[in-house]
């Protein structure tokens, strides 16, 4: 099977310069799955409550998202409200109600157990745990966490992080795990940890992919309208998982490839508010904006002096 999914499907309220969205679509698996349904079979992972319509639900496996581990329990969905300013690389978090996700016990129908691809999204790190323990022999299992997690239980985030192939992290995440001011820094200790690979997203700078040996930096795609950049970073993650579990190409060529995909999946998803633009997407423009990033990079080698 594809990628098997665990984090959040939430109700947000975002407010940034260019409008506001009250109670829509959102939450980590949410935006991942739906970036990474352009590419593979996606299976998720999360809970909901009483309130959550269907009408949302609907919309998720008309993107072919196996939704059989999403579960409904007694209670009120997750709800998360931020506002942006003008500098739209960090939210301020306005209210955060947990509702049901503070009983939520994951528990993997048996046929996402042989799951090839694993994405533990932002959620509390020994939840993450639980999913990791579930699945048998993942090819490739992925992690994100969040500044809380590294504040509230930085034992178990480091457990995680010591048994996933690839950390996807915000720069000011890496920085405060390591307590390292430069990032190289942070950089090389969370790969000390054992992981192979860490990708630090930097919003409008684009991202960074560190291994032990090696360093890949690709740029964000330059906009002239950014609208709401919630979830950005999830759905970057999905175009990136994405992309690899449609190829099978895990070479570091073929990562590097997957970033620029999860990039173009990033840049479709700021134009709007929820996951309004990504509805909107086909997949012949994500190719163009593919090409268009390629264009953005290229340049000739070095002629003999």
């Amino acid at each position: 099977m594809g990628i098997v999914v665990v984090g959040t499907v939430a109700f947000d309220t975002v407010e940034t310069p260019f409008g506001r969205g009250e109670h829509v679509l959102g939450g980590s698996a949410t935006y991942f799955s739906t970036a990474a349904s352009f590419f593979s079979d996606v299976s998720l992972v999360a809970v909901v409550g009483e309130d959550f319509p269907e009408e949302h639900v609907s919309f998720l496996q008309s993107r072919s998202i196996d939704t059989a581990g999403l579960q409904r329990i007694p209670g009120k969905t997750f709800q998360w409200s931020g506002k942006y300013g003008y500098d739209l690389n960090e939210a301020q978090t306005l209210d955060t109600q947990l509702n049901v996700l503070m009983e939520f016990r994951p528990d993997l129908p048996e046929s996402y157990r042989d799951a090839e691809y694993l994405f533990l999204a932002n959620i509390d790190p020994e939840l993450q745990m639980q999913v990791l323990e579930q699945v048998r022999s993942p090819r490739l299992v992925a992690c994100d966490t969040m500044n809380f997690w590294i504040s509230s239980k930085p034992e178990a985030l480091t457990e995680v992080l010591r048994k996933v192939d690839i950390v996807v992290i915000n720069e000011a995440e890496a920085r405060q795990f390591t307590s390292e001011a430069n990032l190289v820094k942070a950089a090389r200790a969370i790969i000390s940890l054992g992981c192979k690979r860490l990708v630090v997203k930097r919003g409008e700078y684009g991202v960074l992919m560190f291994t032990a040996d090696s360093v890949f930096a690709a740029p964000a795609y330059p906009l002239e309208e950014v609208f709401d950049p919630t979830g950005a970073g999830d759905t970057f993650a999905g175009g990136f998982m994405g992309y690899l579990a449609n190829t099978g190409d895990l070479s570091d060529a073929g990562i590097r490839q997957a970033i620029v995909f999860g990039s173009v999946m990033a840049s479709f998803n700021v134009e709007d508010f929820s996951l309004e633009r990504m509805k909107r997407l086909e997949f012949c423009e994500i190719e163009s904006r593919f090409k268009s990033f390629k264009a953005l990079t290229s340049f000739r080698d070095i002629a003999s002096l």
